[in-house]
């Protein structure tokens, strides 16, 4: 994965000189185990994060996709203010009135492999709007370079700055109308502008028999 710079932004792959600030960022989310004392939550990150530097290369030459986290700085400064990436994400999408619109045929239940967005930054550079950017940066990799037909992004029903994150991203965000799974709550879907140029084509085109 090349680093990729935005106007303001770096995003590059993580290092372990970033486990403090990449920790920070789970606390300041309130992702981290309530039940474990501050030295434990950092013993887990570094866990982690030795596994995701070693997973860039690990990917590559697999040829699989660049999954996982990246670091985000500001242009010009080595310190990570946040971190955005590509991540699988197996869900019944089928449950979506996006998808059934856009010709899934199927048993609504079973599972469908997309790819998505993941973001978050250090509580101090919240309201900046960097997550914009760097997701934006991201989506431009994915789709010009990955060649991805459409991307995603996940949160919660009650977490309204990730859906204006998925808002200025140009996202249609759909709200999973089912109770199950009940970690299938929201989600931002955005095509390849390539590719919705190519259904507009077949829909408006007409084929005539002679």
């Amino acid at each position: 994965m090349k680093t990729i710079e935005t106007e303001r932004l770096t995003i590059r792959r993580l290092t372990m000189e970033d486990l403090n600030d990449s920790n920070q960022i789970y606390v300041d989310a309130g992702w981290t185990d309530p039940n474990d004392t501050p030295e434990q939550s950092l013993s887990k990150r570094k866990t982690w994060l030795e596994w995701s530097v070693r997973n860039y290369d690990a990917l590559a030459n697999l040829y699989q996709p660049p999954y996982g986290d990246l670091a985000v700085t500001l242009k010009g400064e080595t310190r990570l203010i946040g971190s955005v990436g590509i991540v699988p994400g197996l869900a019944p999408y089928g449950q979506l009135s996006y998808y059934k619109a856009h010709g899934f045929a199927g048993d609504e239940r079973l599972f469908i492999p997309e790819v998505g967005l993941f973001w978050a930054f250090l509580k101090e550079h919240w309201g900046k709007g960097y997550a914009t950017e760097a997701a934006q940066g991201l989506i431009e990799f994915a789709f010009n370079e990955m060649k991805l037909r459409r991307i995603l992004a996940w949160t919660e029903y009650e977490n309204e700055n990730s859906m204006a994150v998925m808002r200025r991203l140009g996202m249609t965000i759909e709200k999973n109308p089912l109770p199950d799974p009940h970690w299938f709550q929201v989600v931002g879907i955005l095509e390849n502008p390539i590719n919705s140029l190519t259904q507009n084509l077949q829909t408006n085109t007409q084929v005539t028999t002679p």
